[in-house]
């Protein structure tokens, strides 16, 4: 059997110079429109973090004659194939019959497989349905791809090109939580295994709100674009931007260092705008400044339909469980006013801030207005944040679909206590 490591050192498959990529995504439910293609998308952001090139991506249904042949087309044009999707326990999921067909060999039951799946489903409780069975079937001289969070294991075998040379192919769940996992545990190693002279990678998050991300890549002149080491790839997810850094070296102190000048750049650049990094999220850098200022924080809300009390007390409920007490500081709770009850709608963003601070003897009041009509004709909010000292107010225009526009000004809204309370603390 081989494996990533060998194929690279015996100089098959072509993997001497840079290797191309296809991704294949498989299931009904994308060719027909019903669902959007993520998964590929993601996939080529990672490949190209390792320097990979994504020369096609493919969309296929879940059918066996579909499957085999653009199975057989992506082998013979690419070094590395990385496919999701078809590996469920259901008639129509048709990955490993594919993949089977087009190395013509049979499929093998794996019983270490089937141990796990039934120990997975015994965890919660049950029986493991005698369907699950199916996915523990691999074909002949194939690997088994760990799945740590579900049932379907990953495949990870060659195909054979027309001309005889080898092509390595990654076959992972469509769920995209498995996938991300898988990939990271197991499918980045062997890559990286691919191209020993830089064995090692290592990445760095850094999390960034109140900027767009094409004015974010203005001020970082330089830094996002291609062929540059380390590489620097950005992402938006509801006005929230990712940058992640990634380094490639002969172990992790060599990726360390060449990510930290990268990452002081980025924090020189961006200042406040960046608000944390890997899985951190706005509401938890804006709890953590409240703790440690020793803030407390209460919330009155409109518009928002309690999205900003629902954040802060998410983010409190993350800390107390990583140990972190409330006894400095935090958020203590928050009111929901309902726009024409005529309950509160009346009340200005800075009487709701006051009414907050008053009802929950808190130092900060956080108030988010009802829906108005700004000055050029666009539909727009007022934030406000009061305290003892003094009081501030702004303007929040609400733009793109209903959800979207709603998570932008809750986030925002959160967003204005961090930066309150930090500017402050600097003044001081």
């Amino acid at each position: 059997m081989l494996t990533a490591t060998w194929l690279f050192s015996a100089g098959l498959g072509g993997y001497d110079s840079i290797m191309q990529a296809e991704v294949i995504a498989i299931g009904d439910e994308l060719t027909s429109g019903q669902r959007l293609d993520t998964n590929s998308q993601w996939i080529s952001r990672e490949l190209a973090l390792l320097g990979i090139p994504v020369s096609f991506h493919t969309t296929v249904s879940d059918t066996l004659s579909a499957g085999i042949e653009a199975f057989r087309a992506a082998i013979d044009r690419a070094d590395v194939v990385i496919a999701t999707g078809g590996l469920g326990p259901t008639a129509d999921d048709l990955t490993r019959d594919v993949l089977a067909k087009v190395a013509d060999v049979p499929l093998q039951l794996i019983p270490d497989v089937v141990a796990n799946i039934e120990a997975r489903f015994a965890s919660r409780g049950v029986s493991m349905p005698k369907s699950n069975t199916r996915q523990a079937m691999l074909p002949e001289g194939s690997v088994c791809i760990p799945n740590p969070t579900g049932t379907a294991p990953g495949i990870d075998m060659l195909g054979e090109r027309s001309d005889g040379s080898l092509s390595h192919i990654f076959c992972l769940p469509g769920v995209p939580s498995e996938m991300h996992c898988m990939w990271r545990e197991t499918v980045v190693t062997a890559l990286l295994a691919m191209q020993p002279e830089e064995g090692t990678i290592r990445f760095r998050s850094l999390k960034c709100f109140g900027a767009g991300e094409s004015a974010i890549e203005s001020m970082l002149p330089d830094l996002i674009q291609r062929g540059r080491e380390p590489v620097v790839g950005i992402t938006a997810h509801e006005a929230t931007i990712t940058l992640r850094i990634a380094a490639r070296g002969v172990n992790s102190q060599a990726c360390e260092s060449a990510i930290a000048p990268v990452e002081a750049t980025i924090r020189k650049c961006l200042g406040m705008i960046v608000f944390g990094s890997e899985q951190e999220e706005v509401e938890d850098a804006t709890v953590k400044a409240l703790r440690d200022s020793g803030h407390t924080l209460a919330v009155v809300e409109g518009t928002t339909a309690g999205r900003v009390t629902s954040l802060c007390a998410q983010a409190m409920a993350r800390q107390q469980c990583h140990g972190e007490g409330m006894e400095r500081g935090g958020f203590r709770g928050g009111r929901v006013i309902v726009p024409d009850s005529g309950i509160g709608g009346g009340q200005s963003a800075v009487q709701l801030a006051d009414q907050a601070r008053s009802e929950w003897h808190a130092s900060l009041g956080l108030g988010v207005g009802v829906e108005r009509q700004a000055v050029d004709g666009r539909t727009a909010i007022d934030i406000a944040i009061s305290s003892e000292q003094d009081s501030v107010s702004f303007e929040h225009v609400l733009g793109g679909g209903r959800e979207l526009a709603l998570s932008r000004a809750s986030k925002t809204a959160v967003d204005s206590i961090r930066r309150y309370v930090l500017e402050r603390m600097v003044e001081k």
